[in-house]
């Protein structure tokens, strides 16, 4: 049953994420749209005034005042200087009227590219804008077998379910750290949430029994643990993981950007917008188009890629965890960075220098965040 529920689940991402990149190709698309057109727009309008002047000129032809006309003036002139005054004055009034009509001619060619271009721009947005309705209803079609399923158990059977994929994640978080793919984290001897935390942390509202936030980041802010816990971020990280922060709490939401709601790349691409930089809006090109490092070089900030497609990713909070936007029907958390399936990570500021660790102080947590499901959702056949 947790395997069905989770591939549902997967499959509701794979398709969130595809709509999220659709979502962002419409933008774009509809810049480009509204580029085109102020451009047509202008273009018209110098092409009135070119048609203006050359209408004038073919006036100026039909009552016989042209360049001919003065040219016979010119060969009767008796005063040479004169004559040479009106040469210049004839050359200079030619040259005026080849220029009209240049500019008449190249009017009309980029009038003509313009509105070409502008009605492919137009025929994509709309196709775009047909494929997103197709995502949409695809995401919602995901989501409906996803709330059938859970209509469809017990109480005891969803609180079994929650216990397994807690367990699922507390294991694979203890194997993560003991492979050393880290760095120096410790282990915990019991109850694997993060690298430092130990069962019952204070400030953390788990169930009895369970392991708090762990990780070495308390509530109060401060740091403990050791080792890779002295890892700090840029200063531009920082802004980013501080932001993340406090969207702890808010609901996920599929294809959302904040400020309310948010999907998990919607999140880490708000976070970093906050830092002042701007990063892809999907999971799968912020892997691609982000700088990636190897894990046991994470610092707060960096961002975190799961599943084999990179159909979801979170945000470094340090030793260990990550404030991620799970999937819908949970809220903005902090997580075991081993919770979902690993990738790899992302850097997008990679030539920032790190915070000095004498004077950084990590954000403070907020009480419950670690509350609630951890595991994300990606698809092995994402696009």
């Amino acid at each position: 049953m947790l395997m069905r529920l989770q591939r549902l689940y997967r499959e509701a991402e794979e398709a969130t994420e595809a709509y999220n990149a659709t979502e962002a190709r419409l933008k774009r698309q509809r810049a480009e749209v509204a580029r085109l057109t102020a451009g047509l727009t202008k273009a018209r309008r110098a092409l009135a005034l070119s048609r203006v002047d050359a209408g004038r000129l073919a006036r100026e032809q039909y009552q016989g005042r042209t360049e001919l006309s003065g040219y016979l003036r010119l060969l009767f002139a008796r005063d040479p200087q004169r004559a040479l005054d009106e040469n210049y004055l004839l050359e200079h009034a030619a040259r005026g009227r080849a220029g009209t009509l240049a500019r008449l001619a190249g009017g009309e060619k980029r009038a003509d590219a313009l509105a070409a271009a502008s009605r492919a721009a137009l025929a994509t947005q709309r196709s775009l804008a047909a494929k997103q309705r197709k995502q949409r209803d695809t995401v919602r079609a995901r989501l409906r077998a996803v709330e059938k399923l859970l209509a469809s158990l017990s109480r005891e059977e969803i609180a079994a379910l929650a216990e397994l994929e807690r367990a699922g994640t507390d294991q694979a978080q203890r194997d993560l750290l003991e492979s050393g793919a880290l760095g120096d984290l410790p282990v915990p001897s019991s109850g694997v949430r993060g690298a430092g935390g130990s069962p019952g942390s204070a400030g953390t509202s788990g169930s009895p029994g369970r392991p708090g936030p762990g990780a070495g980041v308390r509530n109060d802010g401060q740091s403990g643990g050791s080792g890779e816990g002295a890892r700090t971020p840029s200063r531009y990280g920082d802004l980013a993981l501080r932001y993340a922060v406090r969207q702890i709490g808010k609901p996920y939401e599929w294809g959302a950007e904040g400020p309310d709601t948010f999907d998990c790349s919607g999140l880490t691409m708000q976070s970093w917008a906050y830092a002042g930089l701007t990063i892809p809006r999907t999971s799968q090109e912020q892997w691609r188009q982000l700088r990636r490092i190897p894990l046991r070089e994470l610092r707060p900030g960096d961002l975190v890629v799961y599943f084999e497609k990179a159909t979801h990713i979170a945000i470094y909070l340090g030793e260990g965890m990550v404030i991620q936007a799970p999937r819908p029907g949970t809220r903005v958390k902090v997580s075991p960075i081993a919770a979902n399936p690993l990738l790899g990570a992302v850097r997008p500021d990679p030539r920032a220098e790190s915070l000095d660790p004498a004077g950084y102080r990590p954000p403070a947590l907020p009480a419950g965040a670690t509350d609630g499901a951890d595991t994300g959702y990606g698809e092995a056949t994402a696009p």
